[in-house]
């Protein structure tokens, strides 16, 4: 026997023999509303409130109203334990090797960009975007190349051009 003087077993089978409907009633017994209250938060009747409170006081062996509530959260504890789903619980922390051999902590100004250290992406991005990745497909890299000569070609032209148009100021 436990300190309430009643078996497990026993406890076990007056949790399973409350319904649902009775465990709405109770666990606001509990917080000590009234049957008017209960009543008005469950949008039930007051007598339906009283008959699932007798209801439930008689599956829990209860003489009173108090007791039966005294009763309900002793085996709440106990029988209505939140399971967790794992995808709210977050993952467990892991430890990062540190830079620092000897533990100590930093000197500041030897602090580097972390962002440049080896096995990292440079934070230092190219002037061309994605145009230099190596990992185009065919049709990218002939796109990429006809562009690129069609540029050159642009500015080649434009250079004799304003070559031509100088040459032509200085003879004038």
């Amino acid at each position: 026997m436990d300190d309430s003087g009643s078996h497990p077993l026993e406890d076990e089978e007056r949790w399973k023999r409350l319904t649902d409907k009775q465990r709405a009633c109770l666990d606001l017994l509990i917080e000590h509303k009234t049957s008017k209250e209960i009543a008005r938060l469950l949008d039930i009747s007051k007598h339906t409130v009283d008959q699932r409170l007798t209801t439930a006081r008689d599956a829990l062996g209860a003489s009173d109203r108090n007791e039966t509530a005294v009763t309900y959260r002793r085996l709440k504890q106990t029988y209505d334990r939140m399971t967790y789903d794992a995808v709210g619980i977050p993952p467990t922390p892991t430890l990062v090797r540190s830079e620092f051999p000897d533990g100590s902590p930093p000197n500041l100004m030897e602090l580097q960009d972390s962002s440049e250290l080896p096995g990292r992406l440079s934070s230092k991005r190219s002037p061309f975007g994605d145009l230099l990745r190596p990992d185009h497909n065919s049709a990218g890299r002939i796109g990429i190349t006809l562009a690129l000569i069609g540029v050159i070609v642009l500015i080649s032209l434009g250079g004799l051009s304003i070559g031509q148009t100088l040459t032509e100021l200085l003879t004038r």
